[in-house]
């Protein structure tokens, strides 16, 4: 009897080996096209129950180096960022330096008199109306990639005599919002941002590779460059050191890393234990309409599943983290290539493992991989209503976003200064 039962265990065992095998080869068949030769690629991680069931990295980190992509790689996060902003943001409220609700003008006394109020949970949900100070940097005539201090972007802010619309009464993501978010940070704690999420969460956490790059002069031990299609098979590096704004963007981490933050998400380990409600409270307009972004996250569904997630991109960097909370399975992919799609590459992972769990695909919302040094990239995904800015399921199509703006449907989450990103908030 025993020995039966000895057999049934290495069974399963066994059974069980072959199916993550079979899983794992599935998922390198969706990165196959970075596993050519000279190539950059992504960096992925899947985590089941707080813990890597399949991690690597596909292609190159530095081709000119020809160093290969891991798990340990150091990307430029883009909005990715939002959400460590968010939670700094959270945590300075729960030690009193401030509320959510206070008004922007209690630390920015120097913005215009919009009429009325903006709070800070308004900036945190994308409803305050601030014009987006990135899309205009390039209403400016400047270049986006030459150097801009902060008091150079606050003061292109403070100009800005009026607001898109009432605070409040819509959602558009503008990227001005975290910007001032960060400055917050500093002016209400005397810290600036780079140093309260320091304290308050890369090192509570163990996130020894993480950092908000506020100063670019220094050197980030691992960090890869990032690259575009060039002709003919070739890649251009698409990167700038200059650019060293944070709040919106500027987080600089890792696969490695940020398995430790998708753990907190189950089992919260900073500040006083309002961190993650409020992070996952999406936000209500003044109608009484509910949204789905919340803090730095974007809550919704994914083939009949719940799911948080957000994306970035800028530069040549693109970077997703997709959370299934009742599945406790998350997929992080960090890519150093302009063309990657993180977004629909992470889906795609999340239909090999959770198959069983999810609803059927529509037609449309099939993921193809097109290769990475194509001229056009298909990018499926979501799309915005030009008139509303909300989600459209409409809208949902495959653009060649190049490196040129799409006219219509823009992609919900490209921070969108380089390669075809969204100009979201200036008019």
């Amino acid at each position: 009897m025993q020995h039966m039962v000895a057999l049934a265990f290495v069974f399963l065992l066994s059974s069980s080996a072959m199916a993550a095998q079979t899983d794992q080869q599935a998922v390198d068949q969706l990165f196959a096209a970075y596993e050519k030769a000279g190539s950059p690629g992504c960096s992925l991680g899947v985590v089941r129950d707080g813990a890597f069931v399949y991690s690597r990295g596909y292609g190159l980190g530095s081709l000119e180096l020809s160093v290969p992509l891991s798990p340990s790689s150091v990307f430029y996060m883009a909005s990715v960022s939002k959400q460590f902003t968010a939670a700094s943001i959270v945590l300075a409220a729960e030690q009193g330096f401030l509320s959510l609700d206070d008004d922007i003008h209690k630390y920015f006394p120097e913005l215009p008199d919009y009429g009325q109020p903006i709070t800070l949970r308004e900036m945190l949900h994308h409803t305050s109306g601030f014009r987006d100070f990135l899309g205009l940097v390039q209403l400016s005539g400047r270049n986006i990639l030459d150097v801009h201090s902060t008091p150079e972007m606050l003061d292109l802010i403070v100009r800005q005599k009026a607001l898109n619309f009432s605070p409040g009464t819509e959602y558009l993501y503008s990227n001005t919002n975290y910007f001032l978010l960060a400055q917050v940070i500093k002016r209400a704690t005397q810290k600036p941002l780079s140093v309260f999420a320091a304290e308050n969460i890369f090192r509570p956490l163990g996130m020894s590779h993480t950092q908000f790059y506020d100063d670019k002069s220094v050197v980030v031990a691992g960090r890869v460059p990032a690259y575009e299609p060039g002709s003919n098979g070739s890649f251009k590096v698409n990167w700038s050191t200059n650019f060293d704004a944070v709040g919106d963007g500027g987080l600089m981490s890792s696969v490695g890393d940020l398995l430790l933050w998708d753990k907190n998400f189950y089992d919260n380990r900073l500040g006083k234990g309002t961190l993650l409600k409020e992070m996952q409270t999406r936000g209500t307009l003044k109608s009484g309409k509910q949204i789905d972004y919340a803090l730095g996250l974007e809550i919704s569904r994914y083939r009949g599943l719940p799911i948080v997630e957000h994306g970035g991109a800028l530069f040549g960097y693109r970077t997703e983290i997709l959370r299934f909370p009742e599945q406790r399975f998350s997929v992080i992919c960090l890519c150093n290539l302009s063309s990657a799609n993180p977004g629909a590459l992470s889906r795609g992972v999340a239909d090999i493992y959770l198959k069983t769990s999810l609803a059927p695909a529509p037609p449309a919302e099939k993921f193809v991989q097109k290769s990475p040094g194509s001229e056009a990239h298909t990018f499926e995904g979501k799309y915005e209503n030009h008139q509303d800015h909300q989600p459209d399921g409409n809208a949902k199509r495959a653009l060649d976003i190049g490196n040129r703006r799409p006219d219509c449907g823009r992609p919900v989450h490209d921070d969108g200064v380089v390669d075809g990103g969204r100009h979201r908030g200036f008019q």
